[in-house]
C-alpha cells in the first residue's frame, strides 16, 4: 500500500464508557489494513480508562491529566499521528466495515478534495438502531443566519442522499481530512481551533478550508452510525456549559472567517440571529453570558486569527456568499470522478 493511503484514526474520549467498546471494535473491524488508531482521554471518571485499556495493545492511548477540550485533544492526536489522510472520530459512532476504504477511493481521485465525509444515521443512547432509518448528517452547511447544521438531520432515510456531490464541510463526529490540506489551514499549529474548546470546531474549520481553496466531497457509500447529543430542538437539555461554548463559538467562528462583503450580503438575517441569542442570554441562559467575557478577554488573539485566515483566502466572496441558503447547497461532482468512484462502490459489493 502506498504510503499516501495510510490513514490515522483519532478520538477523544470524555465519559465516553458507554459507547467507546463498541466503537473502538468497529474501527479495528474495518477492511483497511493501513491504519493506526490514536485515542486520548481527557481525564475521564466513569471507567473509561479502565476499556481504553484493554485496547493498549492495538491502538495508541494517551492520558490526559485534565479536560483539555475536544479540540486540543484531537490536535494532540494528529500531532501524533503518522497518516496521509486522518479521519477524526467520535467515541459514540459505529462504522460499517468498508467506511474507511470508500473515503479514501473517493478522496484520492482529486487533489483539491480537503475533507471527505459519509452518511451517518440516527443511534439511540443504547447503541440500537432504528428499524427506520433516520438521518444524522450527510455533511455541514450554513443558512443566511450563519447557523450550521447537518444535512438531512432527522430525516427518514428512503433512500436520498445517494450522489456524490461537494459539501460545505464534514462533522469532526466521523470526518477525513487530507494531511495536505490540515498542514495548510492550520494556525499556528492548531488545526481545530482550542478557543472553541468544544463544539462548532468542525464548522469552523470548514469555513477555513473553504475559504482557502479545499473541497468537501460527501460520499453515499460510506456508512455509519451516530448518537447525535447536541440538536436544533434539545438546547434545554444540554449542560450550562455547552451552551455557553456554542455561544461564544458563534461569534468567535463569524469574526474570524467572515468577509464585509458576505456579512452585508446577509446583515439582516445575521442581526436578527444575534439579536435572539444575545436576548436569550440576558434574559433566560444567564451561564452563557460568560461567552462575551472570553471574547472580550481574548480579542486580540481572535483578531490575530482573522488577519492570517483573510490573508490567506484564495476564493472571492460570490463564491462563498453561494454556499450560505436556507436549503442545503450542494455542487455537483465532476462526471468523471462520480463515474470512478461507482465503479469502485461496485467492485467492492460483488
Amino acid at each position: 500500500m502506498a504510503q499516501n493511503d495510510y490513514v490515522s484514526i483519532t478520538i477523544v474520549t470524555y465519559n465516553s464508557g458507554r459507547f467507546i467498546k463498541r466503537c473502538l471494535e468497529s474501527v479495528l473491524a474495518q477492511r483497511y489494513p493501513g491504519k493506526e488508531v490514536i485515542v486520548v482521554d481527557n481525564a475521564s471518571t466513569d471507567g473509561t480508562v479502565d476499556i481504553l485499556a484493554q485496547f493498549e495493545d492495538q491502538c495508541r492511548i494517551v492520558y490526559n491529566d485534565e479536560n483539555i477540550g475536544f479540540a486540543a485533544a484531537q490536535n494532540q492526536a494528529i500531532a501524533l499521528s503518522n497518516g496521509d489522510w486522518v479521519l477524526t472520530l467520535n467515541p459514540d459512532v459505529l462504522l460499517l466495515p468498508n467506511f474507511i476504504q470508500s473515503l479514501v477511493d473517493a478522496g484520492q481521485l482529486d487533489s483539491e478534495i480537503g475533507s471527505v465525509c459519509g452518511k451517518l444515521l440516527t443511534m439511540t443512547p443504547h447503541l440500537e438502531i432504528p428499524a427506520q432509518p433516520v438521518v444524522d448528517s450527510t455533511g455541514i452547511y450554513f443558512n443566511p443566519m450563519l447557523r450550521h447544521l447537518d444535512r438531512g438531520s432527522q430525516q427518514v432515510d428512503n433512500g436520498h442522499y445517494r450522489q456524490y456531490e461537494y459539501v460545505f464541510g464534514a462533522t469532526a463526529a466521523a470526518a477525513l481530512y487530507r494531511r495536505a490540506m490540515i498542514d495548510d489551514i492550520s494556525l499556528d499549529g492548531e488545526f481545530f481551533d482550542e478557543d472553541f474548546f468544544v463544539y462548532r470546531e468542525d464548522a469552523d474549520v470548514a469555513w477555513r478550508a473553504q475559504l482557502m481553496g479545499w473541497k468537501c466531497l460527501y460520499v453515499p457509500s460510506a456508512r455509519g452510525y451516530h448518537v447525535r447529543k447536541v440538536l436544533p430542538g434539545n438546547r434545554r437539555a444540554l449542560p450550562p456549559a455547552i451552551n455557553m461554548h456554542s455561544v461564544k463559538n458563534r461569534f468567535l467562528m463569524r469574526i474570524k472567517n467572515i468577509s464585509p462583503g458576505l456579512y452585508w450580503r446577509n446583515c439582516a438575517a445575521i442581526t436578527g440571529r444575534d439579536i435572539l441569542v444575545v436576548t436569550c442570554c440576558l434574559v433566560w441562559e444567564h451561564t452563557s453570558l460568560r461567552a462575551f467575557w472570553l471574547l472580550a478577554r481574548n480579542w486580540r488573539k481572535v483578531m490575530a486569527k482573522r488577519r492570517q485566515i483573510q490573508a490567506r483566502r484564495r476564493v472571492d466572496d460570490a463564491y462563498m456568499a453561494s454556499w450560505f441558503q436556507y436549503a442545503p447547497v450542494t455542487k455537483q461532482a465532476p462526471k468523471k470522478l462520480v463515474r470512478l468512484l461507482t465503479r469502485s462502490a461496485t467492485a467492492r459489493s460483488t
